[in-house]
């Protein structure tokens, strides 16, 4: 009996080892197979760009300007400060999506504004890096669209008191923004390097393009933060341009329209503004939407003074 019982165990390990053997080739073979899906579903995700999906590198264009100016994207630090920045906003899902959506009401009065001025459109995105299109507040108390620290709001004919902050008001502030950069342009050569001034001031370029012998952004080292300032106002410029490329989907009827409003000419004092708002059936709400720049319930108006409220239209 006993050579019998060893035969049976030797057939029982044998079939026990097929079983594995196969079991295993079955495995691997359906491991291989999802592999090769996963593979050709990743491939597919970044050929449409979802990097919501996918954590895959947002393309660099071939070619880019700036303000009518060659991004000179044969140089390596050129090209990877632009990477750096484009990665960066691609990332920020919800910043960016958002910052599109208020590009349809805000860019047409930018756009209108800066041609009137005579600065290259591309400065419209200036206005995102400096506060993703809000009247945002920073830690150097740098208010607006445009940021603008109160001296230098005053310097360029911008109102800052208790009662008003023209700051606040988007035409009144990019007409400003408009005065600086013409200014940065004369006295440094190149919109690239009136927007670096922007960022750190017309002197502080200036002093380095002196220190370091160069004449262009590009080649200047600088602080991080206005080393990147530039590349992060292009890299906004390539993304607004081709949405699609970067992963965003947004429709033209999911961007914010631009508010249908009239003007009231103020030329005497409103005591209570709340009163005001009774008067034009609007509410306080309204009125503080559309005119961020009144910052008290009164206006005071001086002597030959004039102020323009917009409220909704009837």
């Amino acid at each position: 009996m006993e050579p019998l019982n060893n035969n049976k165990k030797t057939i029982i390990s044998i079939v026990a080892t097929c079983v594995v053997i196969t079991g295993l080739t079955a495995l691997c073979g359906y491991l291989l197979t999802r592999n090769s899906v996963l593979a050709k579903e990743n491939q597919e995700l970044r050929s449409e760009n979802h990097y919501s999906n996918v954590l895959a590198p947002p393309p660099l264009p071939d070619s880019i300007s700036f303000a009518g100016e060659s991004v000179p994207l044969d140089n390596t630090m050129v090209r990877e400060s632009l990477d750096r920045e484009l990665t960066a906003i691609c990332f920020q899902h919800g910043t960016t999506l958002m910052c599109l959506k208020r590009s349809g009401r805000w860019f047409p009065l930018i756009e209108k504004i800066l041609k009137e001025e005579g600065l290259p459109e591309d400065f419209k995105y200036l206005c995102i890096a400096e506060s993703s299109l809000q009247n945002a507040i920073s830690p150097a108390k740098a208010v607006g669209f445009w940021q603008f620290l109160e001296g230098t709001a005053r310097s360029y004919g911008l109102e800052v008191t208790d009662e008003v902050d023209e700051r606040y008001d988007v035409e009144k502030s990019t007409r400003a923004a408009c005065k600086y950069l013409k200014a940065g342009k004369q006295s440094l050569g190149s919109w690239s390097l009136a927007a670096a001034g922007y960022n750190m001031g017309t002197g502080g370029v200036s002093k380095n393009m002196k220190l370091q012998s160069v004449d262009n952004y590009w080649d200047m080292y600088l602080n991080q933060e206005t080393a990147r300032y530039v590349f992060r106002i292009i890299a906004y410029k390539a993304i607004f341009e081709n949405p699609h490329i970067y992963g965003v989907r947004i429709a033209p009827e999911e961007k914010q329209k631009p508010a249908e409003l009239e003007e009231v000419k103020i030329t005497q004092s409103i005591a209570n503004l709340y009163d005001f708002c009774k008067e034009h059936e609007i509410t306080y709400k309204e009125l503080k939407t559309w005119n961020p720049w009144l910052r008290s319930s009164k206006l005071t108006v001086k002597d030959g003074k004039s102020y323009s409220i917009k409220i909704p239209k009837k």
